[in-house]
């Protein structure tokens, strides 16, 4: 028989697991089954989708659409309210769920119930405001009116990453949800558990059964099926990838947003406070052991104060406690996988092998966990090396020395990719003139990388490499609609009537624009 991982959670009982596997709309002719990253034994098998099945999902998704578009935004917004307090008072599920299928720590397991509850709540309450009916001036003042409203897609694709499976799993699926689209989620094949919990609990909410459908199984073989069959894909995960959905999507003409990686810089100016900038970049750096898009991978610091933030970087650093477990007892916990232990392991190697130095960690530690690594800090990294340009989505961050803002805001520049950024200064007013010339969907300043995405009435996403649309704000919402014009003639159509000349009418139209010119009303 073969071992399973011994930190699954207590409550999680086998009529439990079948209530969950419920919701996933798979033929059954295949499973896949993920490893604990805390054991790196098997977590509860799924069925692997196939395209069929995501047809179908999608099938009855636009058959349920039409219900509910129906239904007022109010009416929608209750549900999405019962679910927000289901997820305060039934926290302590999930929360096992994300750490046994992430291995995060639990306070970071803790933030996607805080994100998503926000969002939730916010949406709930505010979109409406984002997608009403907007009366716009029309053509001909008085004898007609005109109307901007926003209609629906239809059905939603939703494609999320294993990092952040709760908050990135459903924070798109909501504003999609209340702007009266259904949708088909596929779960990725590290948390699937995850999401089919926010299923179930959408579900007790009083979410038709039809309105969100989940499938599950390998991505290649499922997330084209998921494209084919919807009317926008919204999508979260790597650059690479974020390219194939595109092109998908471009050929079927329907509409996509993308957040996919980041190299984020924080900058350090010379009249920094020093140990906020330490703590702020330990907080942006090492969550969820690095693997966050907006995490900071690299510390660009003015070279006055380089030696005396190095210093406090390394004790802020050496203060963090690793450990696995279903609680709040540690601050890092486990990679997620083997593929992502490699991948650090392997850019940490690369620098090391062309003359970077470890200023701190460096290596991994399977005395704690199977995908354990150390929180890394490196410093003479160089442009031939995978660690200063590439992704690295561990907790390795690297430091570079620099003379001054401008060469400051050239070395956060580098590259292709987008996503975040930050900048510790005391002269706020000059912190926000350097946000503007940096290429970043989002710049904090005096903080790592939380404040923006906390601050859901902000959009949030990415430029370049790191990806297309927005998450968040009006944009979270509108996105997942199609401006309609609905312009109304209270005289009949706009013309010359029949029979009278042709001249009389251009005349009439000639004055109009004259007075309109003398009013300065356009």
């Amino acid at each position: 028989m073969e071992a399973v991982s011994a930190h699954r959670p207590g409550w999680l009982t086998d009529a439990r697991i079948a209530s969950l596997r419920r919701w996933i709309k798979g033929s059954g002719k295949g499973t896949s089954t993920a490893l604990a990253p805390f054991d790196a034994l098997p977590t509860i098998a799924v069925p692997s989708c196939t395209a069929d099945d995501v047809d179908a999902a999608a099938d009855l998704a636009r058959v349920a659409q039409r219900q509910w578009a129906a239904l007022s935004f109010r009416a929608r917004a209750d549900v999405i309210l019962r679910f927000h307090d289901l997820l305060v008072d039934r926290q302590d599920e999930v929360l096992d769920l994300i750490q046994w299928e992430t291995g995060k720590a639990r306070v970071h397991a803790w933030q996607e119930v805080l994100l998503l509850g926000t969002v939730a709540r916010h949406y709930a309450r505010h979109g409406h405001t984002y997608i009403a009916d907007r009366p716009v001036r029309p053509a001909v003042p008085i004898a007609t009116r005109v109307t901007e409203v926003r209609v629906p897609k239809g059905v939603v694709g939703i494609i999320s990453p294993w990092n952040y499976p709760l908050y990135l799993g459903v924070a798109d699926l909501i504003p999609a949800l209340l702007a009266a689209n259904t949708a088909v989620s596929k779960a990725d094949e590290q948390t699937p558990l995850t999401l089919l919990w926010a299923r179930a609990l959408l579900a007790e909410a009083g979410l038709p059964e039809h309105v969100w459908q989940v499938v599950t199984g390998d991505g290649p073989a499922i997330g084209a099926a998921v494209v084919d069959a919807s009317d926008y894909v919204c999508f979260t995960g790597s650059t690479a990838t974020g390219r194939l959905v595109a092109e998908h999507a471009a050929r079927r003409l329907i509409g996509v947003s993308l957040e996919l990686g980041g190299k984020n810089p924080l900058i350090v100016r010379a009249d920094a406070d020093l140990d906020l900038a330490a703590r702020g970049t330990v907080e942006a750096a090492f969550a969820n052991s690095g693997q966050m898009c907006i995490h900071i991978e690299r510390v660009i610091v003015h070279g006055k104060v380089y030696d005396a933030f190095a210093e406090a970087l390394l004790a802020a650093t050496s203060g963090l406690r690793l450990g696995q477990g279903l609680g709040f007892g540690y601050d890092v916990g486990p990679l997620a996988s083997q593929s992502q232990l490699d991948k650090v392991s392997s850019h940490v190697r690369d620098a090391v092998a062309k003359g970077a130095a470890v200023l701190a960690g460096g290596r991994p530690r399977p005395d704690i966990s199977p995908y354990s690594y150390q929180p890394t800090v490196l410093a003479d990294v160089t442009g031939d090396m995978d660690v200063c340009l590439g992704e690295t989505f561990g907790p390795v961050v690297s430091l570079h020395r620099v003379d001054g803002d401008e060469a400051a805001i050239a070395e956060a520049n580098r590259g292709r990719h987008g996503l975040s950024a930050s900048i510790f200064s005391t002269d706020t007013a000059a912190a926000e003139a350097m946000a503007r010339r940096i290429r970043a969907g989002a710049v904090n300043v005096n903080d790592g990388a939380g404040l923006a995405i906390a601050t859901v009435e902000a959009p949030m996403g990415g430029r370049g490499d790191s990806g297309l649309g927005r998450r968040h704000g009006a944009e979270g919402i509108r996105r997942f609609t199609d401006a309609q014009t609905v312009a109304v003639s209270r005289l009949g159509p706009l013309g010359p009537p029949p029979g009278r000349p042709i001249e009389s009418f251009v005349a009439l139209g000639n004055r109009q624009l004259k007075l309109l010119r003398r009013l300065r009303i356009r």
